[in-house]
């Protein structure tokens, strides 16, 4: 028998813009910039007040790490690279190349970048951390200049 889970949203505003949160009423599902929520998602506060008081602080340069239960689900090649964000220090970068190695798929780079693209979780899994391997910026989901922003807020000098 099929179980559908319910999906919870609720919508923060802050330097970045609105930030979209999403979850399973256990979970964080997601965390996305300037997006709409789904259809049948139920807006409701009470689940997202830990989260929002989380990124309301790592915004404001008070956190460094986040302790939320996550959630979300990829290839094994995707689960792969969305763990090793997670161990990425904040106010550290590495390339995709860095990190395609580290998951040991070493010629995986572009394979790296769409994983990473395909991050739900914006921020809290650290995908801004990673950038191209002759220093610039790269790509990222979330429009460059929020890359740029949390890079900085983290006291990465590019």
């Amino acid at each position: 028998m099929l179980t559908l889970t319910k999906t919870y949203y609720d919508t923060l505003s802050g330097p970045l813009g609105d930030v979209l949160l999403t979850s399973d009423g256990e979970h964080l599902t997601g965390l996305w910039f300037a997006a709409e929520p789904p259809a049948d998602a139920v807006r409701e506060r009470a689940t997202f007040k830990s989260y929002a008081s989380q990124l309301r602080a790592y915004l404001a340069g008070e956190l460094r790490a986040f302790d939320l239960p996550m959630r979300q689900s990829g290839t094994p090649f995707q689960e792969r690279v969305w763990t090793e964000l997670q161990a990425i220090p904040y106010g550290e970068t590495i390339s995709y190349a860095e990190l395609a190695r580290r998951i040991g798929q070493p010629t995986a780079s572009r394979a790296v970048g769409s994983a990473n693209g395909r991050n739900n979780i914006s921020i809290v899994v650290p995908c801004h951390r990673v950038i191209a391997a002759d220093g610039t910026l790269g790509g990222y989901g979330g429009e460059l200049w929020r890359k740029e922003w949390l890079l900085k807020l983290e006291g990465v000098n590019f």
